[in-house]
C-alpha cells in the first residue's frame, strides 16, 4: 500500500509505503529511502514504534542531520579531508563534516527521492547518481530492495554498477528504541567483533585496528550500550557472501530483541549523544552495518573500489523477537 506523504517545494511528491508481515509492520519513506517507523510487539503482545522518526515531511526536511532511517550514500561514514585517491587522480569532495566528507557530501542519498516500485512482500527503490555527483567519479545505477520475510524480519539488501571506477560504501542509519520511548541507554548490546578502529579528534581512524579485550568497547558479551560511541567495530567474520549474525540488542523492560546480519565488514555503533530537539541525546541507538570509515584513504582496510563489470552488493537483516 502507498499513499502521498508530501511534497517537496519543487512540486515533487513523496510517497510512503506500508509493508506488514509476521506481525510486523514497516514504513519506508521514497524520500531519503527512509524507514520512518518499524511497529513489533513485546513480550506481552503490545506493539510499538522501535525506531526514531518524523510524522510528517517537513520534521525530515528541517532536521536533515541526524539521517533519521535513511539510505546513506554514496559513501556512509566519513572520508578524511573530503578527498581520495584512484588510479591516480585526487577526487575532492564537499566538506560537509569539516574538514572531511560525510555520509555521501551536501545532497547524499539520504536527499534525493528514490523510484519505488512494489515487489513480493517489499518494495525496490532505484536511482541513477551522475558521474561527479558530490564529487563522486562514474555513473552509478543503485538500486535497493527491503522485504519482509514470514517472521516479520526486515531485510535490506542494496546493489550497485557503475560505468567508471568509483567508491561505494551504502548503510541504513536508522536509530533503534526497543522500549519505543525514553532513553536507550539501558539496552543491552552484544556484539561479535574482537576489534575496533580507534579514531582521531575528527573520528577519522588513524589506520589501528585496536584489541578490544579489558575496554569499553568490548561487547562480546552482552552489556548495557551506555553513551559516548561513534565507532567502528571491526566485525570477527569479515566480508560474508551471506549475511551472518553480528549483533543484538535487547531491551529488558519490554523484552523486544533486535539481531542484526549482514554481509558487511564493520558496524559502526553510534548512542546519538548529539540528537537535536525534538529528539534528546541516547534516544536511539544506530547500529550501521558497513565497509570502515575512509576506506578510500586507507588501502590496508577492506576495499570500497567499484569498477565497470562488476556489481556491488550488500545485504542486512534486521530480525525482530520478544523474551
Amino acid at each position: 500500500m502507498n499513499e502521498l506523504f508530501g511534497t517537496l517545494s519543487d512540486g515533487t511528491p513523496v510517497h510512503r509505503w506500508t509493508l506488514e508481515r509476521g506481525g510486523v509492520r514497516v514504513r519506508v519513506l521514497s524520500y531519503g529511502g527512509i524507514v520512518q517507523s518499524v511497529e513489533v510487539p513485546d513480550r506481552e503482545g503490545r506493539t510499538a514504534d522501535v525506531v526514531l522518526g518524523f510524522s510528517d515531511l517537513d520534521g525530515y526536511l528541517q532536521h536533515p542531520e541526524p539521517y533519521l532511517g535513511a539510505l546513506v550514500g554514496r559513501y556512509a561514514n566519513r572520508i578524511a579531508g573530503a578527498r581520495f585517491p584512484l588510479d591516480g587522480y585526487t577526487y575532492a569532495l564537499a566538506p560537509n563534516n569539516s574538514p572531511n566528507s560525510l555520509h555521501g557530501g551536501e545532497r547524499g542519498f539520504d536527499k534525493r527521492v528514490w523510484e519505488v516500485t512494489p515487489i513480493r512482500h517489499g518494495v525496490r527503490l532505484s536511482r541513477v547518481s551522475p558521474h561527479g555527483e558530490e564529487g563522486f567519479p562514474g555513473r552509478l545505477e543503485v538500486t535497493a530492495t527491503y522485504t519482509l520475510d514470514a517472521s516479520g524480519a526486515l531485510g535490506l539488501t542494496y546493489e550497485a554498477v557503475t560505468d567508471a571506477p568509483t567508491v561505494v560504501n551504502l548503510t541504513h542509519h536508522g536509530y533503534w528504541n526497543l522500549a519505543g520511548s525514553g532513553h536507550a541507554g539501558g539496552h543491552e548490546l552484544r556484539l561479535a567483533a574482537s576489534r575496533f578502529t580507534p579514531v582521531d579528534a575528527d573520528l577519522i581512524p588513524t589506520g589501528v585496528l585496536e584489541d578490544v579485550t579489558g575496554s569499553r568497547f568490548d561487547f562480546r558479551t552482552a552489556r548495557k550500550t551506555g553513551s559516548g560511541y561513534d565507532h567502528n567495530f571491526v566485525l570477527d567474520k569479515g566480508v560474508t557472501e551471506t549475511p551472518q549474525q553480528v549483533a543484538e540488542l535487547h531491551d529488558p523492560a519490554s523484552g523486544r530483541t533486535l539481531t542484526v546480519s549482514t554481509t558487511e565488514p564493520g558496524l559502526q555503533l553510534y548512542t546519538a549523544d548529539h540528537l537535536p530537539s525534538p529528539f534528546a541525546p541516547g534516544d536511539g541507538i544506530a547500529l550501521e552495518t558497513q565497509h570502515f570509515p575512509d576506506s578510500p584513504n586507507r588501502p590496508e582496510f577492506p576495499s570500497t573500489v567499484l569498477r565497470p563489470g562488476e556489481v556491488f552488493r550488500s545485504e542486512t537483516v534486521y530480525a525482530f523477537s520478544a523474551r
